[in-house]
């Protein structure tokens, strides 16, 4: 399968997805960020002083992933039938997890709104701790499955641990 955003002259398109048919597709996506041990108990506790963190980056996830499309050049704007962010805590890692669920009826995939509701969700809890802790790391971002269109049922199981936790969040 060639690379579909470029047209013949090797410029960058848009896909026309006119003449696919609507299908119900889903999308899950997974990141985390590390924090000091101070920064999670601060986030655990609801201590950070801009207010609760995890609720902010649930709420600025789904906004995100609602405004793909207009941070990703060649995304269809889509009409998102469900978005959900959720969080794990992992206090021997001093890790948050976030897991984003995208789902809609069309033409198109939802991968890039959910990756990107991990995204955000993620740079918002940076945003609100950074005062505590600049050295916080965000990684691991990726696509765990996506269903429906022509390639049906794909799931990524490269990072064991946090596929079995997606599989346990239902996400697969």
């Amino acid at each position: 399968m060639g690379l579909t955003h470029f047209d013949e002259e090797g410029k960058a398109v848009m896909v026309d997805v006119t003449n696919k048919e609507d299908t119900v597709r889903e999308a899950a996506a997974t990141g985390k960020i590390q924090v000091s041990p101070e920064v999670y108990e601060a986030i655990r506790n609801g201590t950070v002083g801009k207010g609760d963190v995890l609720g902010v980056a649930s709420t600025a996830g789904i906004m995100g992933a609602k405004r793909t499309s207009e941070l990703i050049p060649m995304c269809h704007i889509l009409p998102l039938t469900n978005c959900r962010v959720r969080f794990e805590m992992a206090p021997e890692e001093s890790t948050i997890y976030c897991y984003c669920t995208v789902k809609t009826t069309g033409k198109t995939g939802v991968e890039m709104e959910a990756l990107t509701g991990v995204s955000v969700a993620l740079l918002t809890i940076y945003d609100m701790c950074k005062a505590l802790d600049k050295s916080m790391e965000i990684g691991e971002i990726y696509l765990c499955r996506k269903t429906g269109g022509k390639s049906g049922e794909i799931r990524n199981e490269n990072h064991q641990n946090t596929a079995r936790k997606a599989k346990e969040l239902h996400l697969w």
